[in-house]
Order: C-alpha cells, then sequence, then structure tokens
C-alpha cells in the first residue's frame, strides 16, 4: 500500500492528477454467522446507511456513514466525506484531534477539491444557478473517527431523470478522486484485486423517482467462510505514505473490533471468561 502510494505521488508531481482515492483489502477467515456480526457492527459502530444482502453466494453488510445521492422530487443532494481523524482516548485528547482535523491544510484541500468535483458533477443534471453548498467541512464523528463532511446540492433540470443524475455522477467523487476518470484508471491499475461493491453504492428507488443511496464504505462481503472489507482514503501532493497506510488501519479498527466481540461471542462459556 505504501508503495503504491509512492506511485501516485509521482504521478500528481508529474502532473497527471490531482486526487486519487487508494484502498486496501483485508481477507478474514469468518465461520460465525452473518446476521451476528451485522449485527455487532451496527451496535458497535453505528452510522445512517446500514444494509445487509443475501444473494445466493454473498453477504453483504454495509455500515456506511456516507450518502452518495438524494433526490426528493426536484431536489438532488450528495455528501461528500473527505478527512479523517482517529477518535481520542478521553475527552481532551479526542476535541484536540478533531481541532487538528479543521485545522489541517492538506485535508481542507483535499477536500475542497472533491466538493468541487461534486459541483461539478451535480452542475451536469442541475437547473441553471441552484448548485450550491449549504454545509462546508462540517466535523461528523463516529464510534472510532472523526470525518470532515460537506453537503453539495441544487434543483434538477426536468429534462433529466433519476437514471441520468446517477449517471452523470456515479461513482462518488471521494472513493475515486480528480480528475474522475484518470483516478479510476490509476486505481485500476495499483489496487490488486477488483473492488466489488465496496465503494459502489446500496440505497433505494421508488416509484416516483425518488432515491437515498449511500457509498459503500465500511462494508464488508462473507464468502465461504471468508470475511473481506476494504478500507482507503486520498492521496494528494503533500501525503506522507506511512500516515496514509495508518489511516487506513484507524479506519478498519470498526472491522476489527466487531469480528473480535462475535468471535468472543461464538466460543464456548469457559472460554469466554
Amino acid at each position: 500500500y505504501i508503495e503504491a502510494v509512492r506511485q501516485i505521488l509521482e504521478y500528481i508531481s508529474a502532473g497527471d492528477i490531482y486526487q486519487v482515492n487508494l484502498s486496501q483489502r483485508f481477507a478474514v477467515e469468518f465461520a460465525g454467522k452473518p446476521l451476528d456480526f451485522y449485527r455487532k457492527f451496527r451496535t458497535l459502530s453505528p452510522a445512517p446507511f446500514g444494509a445487509y444482502l443475501v444473494t445466493d453466494n454473498h453477504t453483504i453488510m454495509s455500515n456506511s456513514p456516507e450518502r452518495y445521492l438524494l433526490i426528493k422530487n426536484d431536489y438532488i443532494e450528495t455528501r461528500p466525506i473527505k478527512g479523517t481523524r482517529p477518535r481520542g482516548g478521553n475527552p481532551e485528547i479526542d476535541e484536540q484531534l478533531r481541532r487538528e482535523l479543521i485545522d489541517s491544510s492538506k485535508d481542507q484541500a483535499e477536500h475542497i477539491m472533491i466538493v468541487d468535483l461534486e459541483r461539478n458533477d451535480l452542475g451536469r443534471v442541475a437547473q441553471y444557478g441552484t448548485v450550491h453548498v449549504p454545509e462546508m467541512e462540517i466535523v461528523e464523528s463516529y464510534a472510532n473517527v472523526h470525518h470532515l463532511v460537506s453537503t453539495v446540492a441544487a434543483r434538477i433540470e426536468p429534462k433529466h431523470s433519476t437514471v441520468d443524475c446517477i449517471v452523470n455522477s456515479f461513482p462518488g467523487g471521494s472513493i475515486t478522486g480528480a480528475p474522475k476518470l484518470r483516478s479510476m484508471e490509476i486505481i485500476d491499475e495499483l489496487e490488486p484485486s477488483c473492488r466489488g461493491v465496496y465503494t459502489g453504492s446500496i440505497g433505494y428507488l421508488d416509484f416516483s423517482g425518488d432515491i437515498d443511496l449511500n457509498i459503500a464504505i465500511r462494508t464488508a462481503v462473507h464468502h465461504q467462510n471468508t470475511l473481506y472489507f476494504q478500507v482507503g482514503g486520498g492521496i494528494v501532493a503533500d501525503s506522507d505514505p506511512h500516515l496514509e497506510y495508518e489511516e487506513t488501519i484507524t479506519k478498519a479498527e470498526s472491522f476489527l473490533k466487531t469480528l473480535g466481540e462475535t468471535s468472543k461471542n461464538e466460543r464456548p462459556d469457559h472460554l469466554s471468561e
């Protein structure tokens, strides 16, 4: 992962790209019940966008904090997350880390790039002059991390359908990079495994055309007694490869803690004490 970050920094230095969201995948043997894992995941790390999907071969468990796209009548909204700090062990350290995130010029630059990208994406389907940013770089705090979040919103041009809105904005900018197409090409080059559902989207579409879709981060897939999950972060010009790696480990903690708690509950009573 660190070497891949270094390669991205070379692309940035060459002027090929501004930002890439790079991820790595973990695979853990897990013979427990996926539903038990999901329930514990939601309990230990509550988040707004949960989903539990069972297919013929896989179970998908999503516990995402990030909204990809909301459409209600002619209103459209996306809420990109970009910028992360771990939670502190006590209130003083926790507040220090929160302030560090707010004051970080690196995280601000990374975040603004993605907000601008999302404004451009919504602009393709929006009524002229309606794209705006009602929330900019607010901090949302979860069980393991603080995140920087913004809201980008607009009014949809009547000629555009819900499908048009998805086609013109998918996948989300926060999990690809800027420019989006080139960042996706670099992701395909550097990440050793396909993302699958990770950083895709899960949600609903109703009969009126309204939707509410997450970005499928904090999402695990169970297949043949193995649990797969991915974590990543945005790489920009002043990224430190080792710190970027540490950020992914921070994001993985919610999965690892859930695995530990679920496995503990699977043990016989005399081994759980």
